[in-house]
């Protein structure tokens, strides 16, 4: 069953929380800057937030990104690493908005 709450946010066209992109990166990296130019470009059209980390730092971070930067989660998925792809990055941001959609609902 819908809450009245979430049910007016469907019917207004309205979705939950905008998703939230983290992105882990570090200074000295020319892909990083690339890959973060990217996202920003995306940013207004697509409608997630951005989260920029740089792994150098947290020592854990950096053992554990140091060689696979830049690399972006999304909910705490791995999205990309290296590169965005932006054909990718839509759907699976559509991907994520229709499970959060789906999750509404109970089945019937």
């Amino acid at each position: 069953m819908v809450s009245d709450a979430l049910g007016a946010m469907m019917m207004n066209g309205e979705r939950g929380p905008a998703p939230r992109i983290t992105l882990y990166t570090k200074t000295d990296c020319e892909l990083c800057h690339t890959a973060k130019a990217t996202l920003l470009a995306l940013q207004p059209t697509l409608g997630f937030e951005l989260d920029e980390i740089d792994i150098t730092t947290d020592p854990a971070l950096f053992d554990a990104f140091h060689v696979e930067i830049p690399v972006g989660y999304l909910d705490g998925r791995k999205l990309f690493k290296y590169r965005v792809d932006p054909i990718r990055l839509q759907r699976q941001l559509h991907r994520r908005g229709g499970w959060r959609i789906g999750r509404w609902f109970a089945r019937v």
